[in-house]
């Protein structure tokens, strides 16, 4: 399986369009580092606009408050919300290229059974998935610890702010970035899904995103009805759970307390959902595709 992995990967990264999310992801990255570089205080100064009424800061705090790993918290608010797009890029090529290029036919000629075929293709998606976070990982967390130094991160909510020391963050962003490889890979898993249905790779990837985006706005909406039936089941509502890494509890003088995570169990909770989702849309595609008719 190893040398059908490589020819995998080979032929995902030989693909010039590959290297466009990744130069997308640059880009961005870039973009915000530079924007908060030269107009930092006017971005902080808006962030607090909201509190200024119940809290005061001084120009000191706001000093500390633009840090790299503030600058990592926006990147990542920022881009996760695009990363599916890409994640689909590839994924939904998976199969649907294969058929479109009549090169499906020839592959399934060797030696090696659906599900095997299935497995290499899928964890080929994966791999790719996850080069796409670690490269993001590196200009939106190392970089901007480079570019920006490192202090308190504080995160704000709709309750009020919350302030962790520096050193007790990284570890957070190493939690929330492994969460989001898994909440992509179940992006990836709906598109490889996807794959199996069409002849070309465009279908694919707009009926991932059109789902995407419609399981986004279902789970954004506040009407009580949707609550209970539709959001709990939607794994777009799972997606964002790794902003739990940076909500932490708080002792009775309300300073917060080092290591803690607020509702540690909620966010297993949905990473076990998102688990089962890309179970079920793998083993959804592995049972079709082994039914699928490839002579016609």
């Amino acid at each position: 399986m190893g040398q059908l992995l490589r020819i995998e990967l080979f032929k995902i990264f030989k693909r010039p369009r590959t290297y466009i999310a990744f130069g997308a992801i640059a880009a961005i990255v870039i973009l915000i580092q530079v924007a908060l570089k030269f107009d930092g205080k006017s971005y902080v100064d808006l962030l607090l606009s909201s509190l200024s009424g119940s809290f005061e800061f001084s120009d000191e705090f706001k000093g500390k408050l633009l840090n790299g790993y503030l600058i990592c918290f926006i990147i990542l608010n920022t881009l996760l919300i695009q990363m599916p797009l890409l994640v689909a890029l590839i994924a939904g090529d998976s199969i649907a290229g294969e058929a479109n290029m009549g090169t499906l036919r020839l592959s399934l000629a060797r030696p090696i059974s659906r599900t095997r075929y299935m497995t290499v293709k899928f964890l080929a998606s994966v791999i790719y998935t996850l080069g796409l976070l670690i490269w993001m990982a590196a200009l939106a967390l190392f970089g901007s610890m480079l570019i920006f130094g490192t202090n308190d991160l504080v995160v704000l909510r709709s309750e009020g702010i919350e302030q962790m020391k520096n050193g007790d963050v990284l570890w957070r962003y190493v939690a929330a970035f492994g969460y989001a490889a898994v909440a992509l890979t179940t992006v990836s898993a709906l598109a490889f899904l996807l794959s199996v249905f069409a002849e070309n790779s465009i279908g694919p990837i707009i009926a991932t995103m059109s789902i995407v985006i419609v399981f986004t706005i279902l789970s954004e909406m506040n009407i009580p009805i949707y609550d209970t039936t539709v959001k709990p089941y939607l794994f777009t509502s799972h997606m964002v759970a790794w902003k739990g890494f940076f909500y932490v509890k708080a002792n009775a003088e309300g300073t917060t307390i080092n290591g803690s995570i607020e509702n540690l169990p909620a966010i297993l909770r949905s990473l076990s959902i998102l688990l089962a989702y890309i179970a079920l849309f793998f083993g959804s595609a592995v049972w079709i595709f082994r039914k699928k008719d490839i002579l016609t």
